[in-house]
C-alpha cells in the first residue's frame, strides 16, 4: 500500500433506526476518505449525524440499526463484519476518544487498571508489563507523576487529565485511525489548545489519521487538512479548511461561521442561525436547511440539492452556488435575516 492510499474509506454510508414513531434517518449517504497523518474535521450542530457516523465505523451501533453503504479499513469491509473480527480491529486498528471524559471511564476502577485492560485486550502481556505500559501511556499524554497517578481513580483526575487518560487509552495499541468525538467539550480554552496540540503530535508519532468530530468550527481551525460540514444526516459541504473558512458555498456553513466570536472583537453581535434542525423522523421535502435559509426558494423547498463541485476537492450541496459565487461578501448572508 502506497502512502497515498486511504487507510479508511467510507462510501454512501447510511444509518437508520426503526422506532415506534417511524424510521429515524440519522445518516444519509456520507462519503469520505482518510490517509496516514490526515486530520479530517467533521462539524455540525448536535443531532446532525456526526457521532452516529463514528459509531458506525467503530461497530458500536445497536443491533437494531440498519447500516448500509461501505466502510473499508485498508482492504477489509467493515459493514456486516462478524463481531469477533470487529473486536480485533476496534481499539487495535481503529480507536476512539469518546465524547464525555467525565463519564467515559469506569469510576470504580483505577485509571491504570483500565489502561492495562485496553492493552491486554490486544497484546499478550502479564500484569507487570501492562502496568508499565500504562505508566508509559500516561507519561506520553503529559500526565505528571505518571508512576503514582496510575493508581488514582478517575474522580481524582481533573477534566483535562481525564481527557488525556482517555486519549492514552485510545492510543494504547498504536491505532492507524483515531476518532476523537468532541475531545475538548467542557474544557477551558487553555486545556483545549493543549489537547489539540497533543493529538497532532500523537498523529505524527503514530503515523495515524485523525477524524476530529466537533460542533465548534473554532476547534478545527488551523489543524484539519479537510472538513466535512454535516446537516440533517448529510454532508452539505466538503473542502479544505481554507475552502470552508474563506470561501464557504453552502448557507449552513456560512451560518456556522457567523456564529463564531471574532478574536479581534470587531465583528459586533453574533449572527445565530434562526430556527432549529429538522426532525430526522420527518425530514422536509427538498433541502432540509431551506426553512432556515435566507436564499430558500420554491426549488429548495421541493428538490434536495445534488453535490456540486466548485473547485478541486471543494463540493457543496446547494441550489444557489452560483449566487453565492457572485456575492462580494457571502459571509454577510445572515445579516438582517429573520430568526
Amino acid at each position: 500500500m502506497s502512502a497515498v492510499d486511504p487507510i479508511l474509506s467510507v462510501k454512501d454510508l447510511s444509518v437508520e433506526f426503526p422506532t415506534e414513531d417511524g424510521v429515524v434517518k440519522a445518516v444519509r449517504g456520507v462519503s469520505f476518505e482518510v490517509r496516514p497523518r490526515d486530520v479530517l474535521g467533521i462539524v455540525g450542530e448536535s443531532g446532525c449525524g456526526k457521532s452516529v457516523t463514528s459509531m458506525a465505523i467503530m461497530g458500536l451501533l445497536p443491533s437494531s440499526a440498519n447500516v448500509t453503504g461501505s466502510i473499508r479499513f485498508r482492504d477489509q469491509e467493515l459493514v456486516g463484519i462478524k463481531r469477533k473480527a470487529m473486536r480485533a480491529i476496534r481499539g487495535k486498528k481503529i480507536a476512539m476518544v469518546f465524547q464525555d471524559p467525565m463519564t467515559a471511564m469506569n469510576p470504580v476502577y483505577r485509571v491504570g487498571w483500565q489502561l492495562a485492560e485496553a492493552v491486554r485486550a490486544h497484546e499478550d502481556l502479564n500484569s507487570k508489563q501492562a502496568r508499565a505500559r500504562s505508566i508509559e501511556l500516561l507519561d506520553t499524554v503529559g500526565i505528571p507523576q505518571a508512576a503514582s497517578r496510575v493508581d488514582n481513580y478517575p474522580h481524582e483526575f481533573s477534566g483535562g487529565m481525564r481527557q488525556r487518560a482517555m486519549i492514552a487509552m485510545a492510543i494504547a495499541n498504536n491505532p492507524d485511525v483515531l476518532i476523537a468525538d468532541e475531545p475538548t467539550t467542557a474544557l477551558d480554552v487553555t486545556v483545549q489548545a493543549q489537547i489539540l496540540e497533543m493529538l497532532i503530535k500523537l498523529k505524527d508519532n503514530l503515523n495515524a489519521a485523525i477524524i476530529l468530530i466537533t460542533h465548534d468550527l473554532g476547534v478545527v481551525a488551523g489543524i484539519t487538512d479537510r472538513m466535512l460540514v454535516m446537516y440533517a444526516g448529510k454532508v452539505v459541504e466538503t473542502g479544505t479548511a481554507d475552502d470552508i473558512f474563506y470561501h464557504p458555498r453552502m448557507p449552513y456553513s456560512i451560518g456556522l461561521l457567523g456564529s463564531l466570536p471574532s478574536h479581534s472583537g470587531t465583528q459586533g453581535r453574533l449572527k445565530p442561525i434562526g430556527g432549529a434542525p429538522p426532525s430526522m423522523l420527518n425530514l422536509p421535502a427538498g433541502c432540509p436547511f431551506s426553512p432556515r435559509c435566507p436564499l430558500a426558494d420554491n426549488t429548495c423547498e421541493t428538490v434536495e440539492p445534488p453535490q456540486v463541485e466548485i473547485s478541486e476537492g471543494h463540493v457543496s450541496a446547494c441550489h444557489h452556488v452560483d449566487a453565492l459565487n457572485a456575492m462580494p461578501e457571502p459571509l454577510k448572508l445572515f445579516e438582517g435575516a429573520r430568526k
